[in-house]
């Protein structure tokens, strides 16, 4: 890499900036001055000082979504568990789930090493939309339905979807912006109704769509950009 690129990068100054604070002396590599801009260095390597203060280039983010298999545990180790996420992860990369989904239920997880963005992705202040597909045992009354979307108190506190859509006699789609354990499960439950299916279809602007279940996939630029924008309403 080019050594006013890292101190771009690692936002000391602009690529212009960068050029002049190298033409003047003020920047060394593994202590020596070096006054060319395009002078190669190594981050993982190479010492870099800019008036005297060492400069980190950042490393590298990834950001990943996954379909979770049902029967999976949404973890990287659990010695009790027969299938957990790390046997789906690339190696060399030390990716985490941004959240969670039970060990019966499948769809959407984001996977990153990006703790900021996980942080704001899970925490309730900043509001960032989940949405679901809950199949159960028996058609879903009216009166039901109507509950559902008025909001049940459970043990744990009130269980408040911002969106139900019924989708077809025994099928709704929810939109939650917090997922606290099983919830979803013990509101149908204390209603009376036992979960077949809970699909996560988005988390945010990321869509599921039709990938499939076990498929690992690099979030887009574009993807990306929708995602962390989501997040700064808070």
């Amino acid at each position: 890499m080019r050594l006013n690129k890292l101190l771009q990068r690692a936002g000391v100054a602009s690529r212009r900036k960068a050029d002049l604070l190298i033409m003047k002396g003020a920047v060394r590599i593994n202590g020596q001055p070096v006054t060319e801009p395009w002078h190669p260095v190594d981050p993982e390597r190479d010492r870099v000082e800019v008036e005297g203060r060492e400069v980190h280039l950042n490393p590298k983010k990834h950001y990943f979504k996954f379909h979770k298999p049902r029967g999976v545990v949404s973890t990287l180790a659990d010695p009790h568990a027969e299938r957990t996420l790390s046997e789906y992860l690339p190696s060399g990369l030390r990716l985490f789930p941004a959240g969670r989904l039970d060990k019966d239920s499948e769809g959407l997880i984001i996977l990153t090493d990006d703790g900021d963005l996980a942080f704001r992705l899970t925490h309730p202040r900043f509001q960032v939309k989940k949405r679901y597909r809950v199949e159960v045992g028996r058609p879903i009354t009216p009166r039901d339905l109507a509950r559902l979307k008025a909001g049940l108190l459970l043990d744990d506190g009130p269980f408040q979807p911002a969106c139900v859509r019924k989708v077809d006699a025994r099928a709704v789609e929810l939109t939650l912006h917090e997922g606290r354990k099983r919830e979803i499960r013990r509101a149908f439950l204390s209603l009376g109704y036992r979960v077949e299916r809970l699909v996560r279809l988005s988390i945010g602007p990321i869509e599921l769509g039709r990938l499939r279940p076990g498929e690992l996939v690099p979030l887009s630029e574009a993807e990306l950009g929708t995602l962390r924008r989501s997040t700064l309403q808070a």
